[in-house]
């Protein structure tokens, strides 16, 4: 991989006399305590501003203001009207705007596009504080303020919607977002390096016109450049009918060799000479153009897949993509930041805390991680249905162990709320932390879309020891009484490091420990590019062994998803039946929610398997669209709820599984329904038994508890309730003595 010049190399703009401000200005008031007499950048977000390495803005203004630029934050302004953009006059060099660190359509609306009732990156959780589509409204109202400004976008929502996308929300294909935008520049990825470099370039002069060659950034231009050689992946190769398989043993005449024709006078002999190997660093792809793919559903899965063969920042590629009578050109990924440097973003002088501004106002995202720490970037997880790994890439990028453990110290000295609970030390996943290729020159070469599917890649270093030790030593930090570890766990990972997997299962779980199987079914599992159930089954055995050891009773709590690409309601009903045998009872449901530029939506899309060469001839994908297939899917997952059962009911008969209704152990839902259930619309789901109160046990081991009536009783008011151990998926029925329990409570007597 070619080197990068280090983020802290360039020389400090001349307004670093000022110093770090002890929070980034949100108004002229504080400029002016700052002695500031305009803002040299100006960051335009949709989410609260909260001065902590969680939040983008927060990371790109403090890098911004180290370089000596001074930054201004404009937060969740009143998009109405252009004044809102004004607050801070104009900025010197650029608009930097973002929608915060959700896309603005999932943070408005659920998988099913109903609104959502609440924002948890604004104070108290208020919803509707950002429009739709905020990158465009904002960037929109930036030119409305301040015409000759350029503008630069980022962050996930433009991150992700880079080219022509599918866009679940409106049904339909969607132009690049810096096309409908009408910004200068936009910066995907990891954007410390390419908003550094643009940054000290507008400082020198350089007009943002001329700044077209930044890794991690997209364009608009007319023309393409001289000197570089286009590779057209604008269409699909045409399967042809396979050649015959001769057989050698067959009798077949022998045939005489043709005598050669002697050459006429003054015929010259032409030489085929091999095409030259080309220059990577100077070859660009052409994408299907964006009115293609309009008429194409299957060409969108084909540029899909070309997209994602082209995200290893070591050997990509720049794209090109025709819109109308423009281009959209990408350049390569941005290079992966070196442990120094990703030290040096996460110690720059963070508050950790919200803006004044807010007051006592609590932002619930900042609740959430206010404690937690990064300790590393990426994920070479690649499962189809999420983009971490389209927007961060697939080379880990680490932090180093010193660097972590004076955040935990950092953590313990400046916030007067600290415990001595660290809430988390993770990052995308909790366990990929230093994991790596073992050859540098062919993780630079590799070109698949995962490291572990569908199995784990014989390269790939699974070492967990540098986990251990950090966990080890971060325990032994002063004032520090528990580190727990949130971040979602690779357990085909894990299970490659018993050591870690006791060490986690001893130290870090805090009763529950979340894990993400996803689903039961190998075609699914198949789709999501997720490991089978046989490592699930292998990762529990581990897990309850060493939590026996450790006298802890500790619980798996894992996550499934309904209605996916490739998923059957057949495949539902598997998960289901699953679900029973292992006595688990899901309280909250996961749908897939088709998001930007994922292979799953990709699948979504056009019906087609963008994991391997796309045809017109490839075997189609199935897609359960529609709310009644999704709503049954859902309802699958939630097999205990009576408000799903006659929904359940018609769909087994249906697909010719009576068997499965009855009151005995052995089957699914009941025959009967009780009084005043069955009738609610999606979406309106309400507790088993509305009038119980939840108790809620208090003490070092303690868990939620919600009283719910037992399912063959709950026609009966009378009837005896029984007590269940829930948290987001739900947990066993456990009794008084704290046995499990069936899924189906006992019956009363008189009961069939």
């Amino acid at each position: 991989m070619l080197p990068a010049r280090s983020i802290f190399s360039y020389r400090p703009y001349w307004a670093i006399r000022f110093g770090a401000a002890p929070v980034l200005p949100m108004s002229r008031a504080e400029m002016d305590e700052l002695g500031w007499d305009s803002c040299d950048i100006i960051i335009v977000t949709g989410d609260a501003y909260v001065d902590h390495p969680s939040f983008g803005m927060a990371i790109i203004g403090r890098l911004l203001e180290s370089q000596g630029f001074r930054v201004g934050i404009i937060s969740q302004p009143d998009w109405q009207n252009a004044d809102a953009f004004k607050a801070l006059g104009k900025p010197n060099l650029f608009f930097g705007v973002t929608a915060g660190n959700m896309d603005s359509m999932i943070n408005h609306y659920t998988a099913d596009r109903r609104i959502r009732s609440n924002d948890a990156y604004t104070p108290d959780g208020v919803a509707g504080k950002r429009p739709d589509r905020a990158v465009l409204v904002y960037s929109q109202r930036c030119r409305e303020a301040y015409k000759d400004v350029p503008i630069i976008i980022g962050g996930i929502e433009a991150s992700l919607r880079r080219i022509a996308h599918y866009d679940y929300w409106s049904d339909k294909l969607r132009r690049s977002i810096i096309i409908d935008a009408k910004a200068d520049l936009l910066s995907y990825g990891n954007g410390e390096r390419s908003m550094v470099e643009i940054a000290h370039r507008l400082a020198a002069g350089e007009p943002i016109s001329s700044i077209n060659d930044v890794r991690g950034t997209a364009y608009i231009c007319s023309k393409t450049p001289e000197g570089w050689t286009e590779i057209d992946a604008s269409s699909i190769d045409v399967s042809s009918a396979p050649m015959p398989i001769l057989n050698p043993y067959a009798d077949a005449p022998c045939e005489d060799k043709p005598e050669e024709t002697p050459l006429e006078a003054g015929a010259q002999v032409i030489k085929i000479h091999p095409k030259p190997r080309l220059d990577r660093q100077r070859s660009f792809i052409r994408l299907p153009a964006y009115e293609q793919l309009l008429k194409d559903n299957v060409l969108y899965a084909h540029a899909s897949r070309v997209l994602h063969l082209e995200s290893n920042a070591g050997n990509a590629r720049s794209l090109i993509q025709r819109h109308g009578d423009r281009d959209v050109w990408l350049n390569p990924p941005p290079i992966p930041l070196t442990t120094p440097e990703m030290d040096r973003v996460y110690e720059l002088p963070y508050t950790r805390r919200p803006h004044p501004n807010y007051g006592k106002a609590q932002i619930p995202a900042h609740e959430m991680i206010r404690f937690s720490i990064t300790i590393m970037r990426g994920c070479f997880g690649g499962c189809t249905f999420c983009s971490i790994t389209e927007h961060e890439g697939r080379i880990i990028q680490n932090r180093s162990e010193n660097s972590i453990i004076q955040e935990i110290e950092h953590i313990r000295d400046t916030q007067p709320e600290f415990t001595g609970v660290i809430s988390d030390l993770g990052g995308p996943t909790a366990n990929m932390y230093r994991l790596h290729c073992k050859d540098p020159k062919i993780e630079s070469a590799c070109r698949k879309l995962s490291c572990v599917f569908p199995d784990i890649c014989t390269n790939l270093n699974t070492d967990h020891s540098h986990l251990i030790k950090l966990y080890r030593r971060a325990r032994q930090v002063r004032g520090v009484k528990k580190i727990l570890i949130a971040s979602g766990l690779r357990y085909d990972l894990a299970v490659r490091s018993p050591e870690y997997v006791k060490e986690l299962v001893t130290h870090h779980v805090g009763g529950y420990l979340k894990i993400a199987p996803e689903h039961t079914e190998t075609d699914v599992l198949n789709k999501m590019m997720k490991p089978g159930m046989g490592t699930y089954d292998k990762f529990k055995t581990m897990f309850e062994q060493y939590s026996k050891e450790a006298g802890k009773e500790q619980y798996l709590i894992p996550y499934f998803i309904a209605a996916h690409p490739g998923t059957r309601d057949e495949d539902m009903l598997e998960l289901a039946l699953w679900l029973k045998r292992n006595n688990f009872r899901a309280d909250q449901v996961q749908a897939f929610l088709p998001s930007p530029m994922s292979l799953a939506t990709a699948m979504y899309h056009s019906e087609k398997n963008p994991l391997k060469a796309v045809r017109r001839d490839s075997d189609p994908v199935f897609i359960p669209k529609g709310i009644k297939a999704r709503r049954l899917h859902k309802a699958f997952l939630r097999y205990h709820d009576p408000e799903n059962w006659e929904l359940l009911r018609e769909a087994l008969k249906r697909m010719g599984r009576s068997d499965l209704i009855g009151n005995g152990k052995r089957h699914l839902i009941p025959t009967w329904q009780p009084a005043g259930t069955g009738s609610l619309a999606e979406g309106a789901r309400r507790p088993l038994n509305s009038s119980a109160k939840p108790v809620v046990k208090t003490g070092a081991n303690s868990a939620v508890k919600t009283n719910v009536v037992s399912a063959n009783s709950a026609a009966k008011p009378a009837a005896k309730t029984q007590t269940f151990r829930t948290k987001h998926t739900g947990l066993p029925t456990v009794s008084k003595t704290g046995k499990q329990l069936g899924i189906f409570a006992k019956k009363p007597k008189g009961k069939n």
